[in-house]
Order: structure tokens, then C-alpha cells, then sequence
């Protein structure tokens, strides 16, 4: 059926192809599949909705780009004042995360940061870029940037960008980009050092596909 869908979309003028195998073929060699009892209850659109504080730096920026990227495309992220995350999450059906509140689901447990968090829960663990990328953001996130030596790096521009910014959903349209660019070092450019030769991009920017 995933052929005749592909084709008829194709048809319609949408880019769509079908995986090679099915859904059955992609869990067969492991690649990486969201449960979706996970998420929170989607809006009429069949979006997911997630609350969280204004004026974020690291976690708030990080944990959006993984679900954008990985989860949910058209998630839809407010931000709004501390002492209104939890009338907002109610209100609007939203899922809060990165508040320390008791019983709130997507937040620090321990040493970890929500990032580390959501990874683990979405099922993406044993993904290697992911792996490379949680130490990155949880020590940029919890004040130790020498856990790993790029996590000062993040740490400084997401505080950029932060100064850059007033508005919050441009910083985080700003700090996709940055994650992206992150998240692509992690998976196929830690070997490189700094030198003369020059990598060309791929016409399309790559990214990593996930089964909801």
C-alpha cells in the first residue's frame, strides 16, 4: 500500500517515496522508531503542542530541534512566563517540559537534562550522533561546559543567541539551524580537523529520518 501512496502523491505533486520494505523492513536493522504512547495527545491538525519558560538558552532550544527533527515536523512550541506553564499546558492540551515542577514528565532527572531525557524516551539512545550530542547539550545545560570540550562552544552561542534575539520563537527558528550544525558534526565530522580541503554540502540538507 506504501507504493500506491507514494505514487498517487507523486502524482499530486508531492515528493514522497516508500521505504524500502516497509515500516517492517526499517525496524528489521534497527533504525530508530518513536512509540507514540509517548507523546502527548495531538491537536485537530495532528500536532503535538509543547509548553515550556520564555527566554530559553540551551535545554529550551535543544529539546524543540529534537522533536522537530525527529518526532513531530509541525510541533508547535509556546513560551510563555514561568508561573503560566501549567495553566497553558491545561488549557491548550500542551505538554510542559524543562520546568521543575513535581510530576512534570519532560524534565532534569538527576545528572541529566530534559535533552537526555527525550532521548531516551523517544527510543533514540542507540542513534551515535544523538549519543555524541547529549553530553554536548547537558554540559552546556547544567553548568559544567567542561564535561565534553564543545560544550562551552554551545553554551556561548546559545547564550548569543539568546542576546540576539527578543523574540523567542525566531531564536528558535536561529537555534534549529545551530543544532542542525551540531548534530551534523556529531555524525560524520569529529575526525576532521581544520585544514585547506573543502567539503562540499549535499544539495539538500541531511537529515535523519525516524518512524513515528
Amino acid at each position: 500500500m506504501s507504493q500506491g501512496v507514494a505514487a498517487r502523491l507523486r502524482h499530486e505533486g508531492v515528493s514522497a517515496e516508500a521505504l524500502e520494505n516497509g515500516v517492517a523492513g526499517w525496524a528489521s536493522v534497527g533504525l530508530p522508531m518513536v512509540p507514540e504512547t509517548v507523546l502527548p495527545t495531538r491537536d485537530s491538525e495532528g500536532r503535538t503542542v509543547w509548553v515550556t519558560r520564555g527566554r530559553p538558552k540551551v535545554d529550551r532550544i535543544a529539546c524543540p530541534w529534537l522533536i522537530r527533527r525527529f518526532v513531530d515536523p509541525s510541533a508547535i512550541f509556546l513560551f510563555v512566563a514561568p508561573s503560566e506553564v501549567q495553566g497553558v499546558a491545561e488549557r491548550f492540551g500542551a505538554a510542559s517540559f524543562d520546568i521543575e515542577v513535581e510530576g512534570i514528565v519532560w524534565s532534569h532527572r538527576d545528572e541529566l537534562c530534559t535533552f537526555d531525557v527525550m532521548v531516551d524516551a523517544f527510543g533514540l539512545g542507540g542513534h551515535e550522533p544523538l549519543k555524541r550530542l547529549a553530553p554536548i547539550v547537558r554540559g552546556a545545560d547544567t553548568g559544567r561546559p567542561d564535561l565534553v570540550p564543545e560544550a562551552a562552544g554551545l553554551l556561548a552561542a546559545s547564550l548569543g543567541l539568546s542576546r540576539m534575539y527578543a523574540d523567542d520563537l525566531e531564536q528558535l527558528e536561529a537555534g534549529m539551524l545551530l543544532y542542525d550544525a551540531f548534530y551534523r558534526w556529531c555524525r560524520d565530522a569529529t575526525d576532521e580537523t581544520h585544514n585547506w580541503v573543502s567539503h562540499q554540502p549535499a544539495k539538500s540538507r541531511a537529515k535523519a529520518k525516524v518512524r513515528t
